[in-house]
């Protein structure tokens, strides 16, 4: 049995209709007409209501837009209703398109991290080398999976390496409220095809890797022995938090170490502590040398 969760939004002639299951396949779809409607049966029912201007799907929930001509209060209930039936008598949303990829099973579960504010969704699969920050929806072209994810009201920051996403909150909901829900979406997402992340964009920042590492050759030679610490000894323990660090630049003549934290790592209240303590011991230590400090750039 189909139950449909009438929800307000800030606009108040869309009223969203939510399903206790995800109804596309990792899509969303925008209708302004029942000819655009013609891949879904529900959406083109829809229409045939005369107050019905736009119908949005995606995820788990159906968005109308009305005309002026009726107040939500007179309708919602019917079109609820009306939802829920064609639902229960095996009516089609979204034709599904045949040409698609089968499924690809996978695995994906939350692990903690030092950060309160940031999961670990680490996933059965490899989904990318390259490592990548996302601290809003303008910043997501090269990521279709984050572009969706900030969909999700209380998602703040995503960061993408290997084989997990690694997902930073607001503090309005506590994990538990929405570790299954940003799971099932995840795992969901990725078992249905979707694009984690814009190949063309691997391939330009693979471009900037060797950019970088010809930079690296003419570095200081203390710098390239900070950058080989890091990466060697500190790194692999950052991102088994859900995080990255990266070598941003070293002042010789003030022996200040300036690192950018990602992910879990970033804004972590355990991130001060873990440079003071760790990474800034390590330093001083591997390379003799008492005076060096380190700063986070976005700490």
């Amino acid at each position: 049995m189909n139950k449909v969760t009438i929800k307000e939004t800030q606009n108040p002639t869309i009223l969203k209709f939510e399903f206790q299951e995800f109804i596309t396949q990792n899509e969303s779809f925008e209708f302004k007409n029942i000819d655009e409607a013609k891949n879904s049966p529900l959406a083109q029912q829809l229409f045939y209501l005369p107050f019905v201007k736009t119908i949005y799907i995606s995820g788990n929930f159906i968005a109308v837009e009305k005309y002026s001509i009726v107040e939500w209060d007179d309708v919602k209930d019917a079109v609820a209703e009306q939802m829920e039936k064609f639902l229960n008598d095996g009516g089609t949303i979204i034709k599904v398109d045949e040409n698609k990829a089968k499924k690809q099973p996978v695995t994906v579960y939350g692990e903690t991290t030092p950060n309160p504010s940031a999961l670990k969704f680490v996933v059965s699969k490899m989904l990318t080398k390259t490592p990548i920050e996302f601290k809003n929806i303008d910043q997501t072209k090269a990521s279709p999976l984050a572009k969706e994810l900030f969909k999700f009201p209380y998602v703040k920051e995503i960061f993408i390496d290997e084989n997990y996403i690694s997902v930073t909150k607001y503090e309005i909901n506590d994990w538990q409220e929405i570790t299954l829900e940003l799971r099932s979406f995840i795992k969901q997402y990725i078992e249905n095809g979707g694009e984690v992340l814009d190949e063309n964009y691997v391939a330009t920042e693979t471009a900037k890797e060797e950019i970088k590492a010809k930079e690296f050759d003419n570095l200081d030679v203390t710098s390239q022995q900070i950058i080989n610490i890091l990466e060697e000894y500190v790194k692999p323990a950052v991102q088994a938090d859900g995080g990255n660090i990266a070598f941003e630049s070293y002042d010789e003549n003030e022996k200040t170490v300036k690192v950018i934290l990602q992910g879990a790592c970033s804004g972590c209240p355990s991130s001060t502590f873990t440079l003071k303590s760790g990474i800034e011991n390590m330093l001083k230590s591997m390379l003799n040398d008492e005076s060096i400090k380190v700063e986070a750039v976005n700490g």
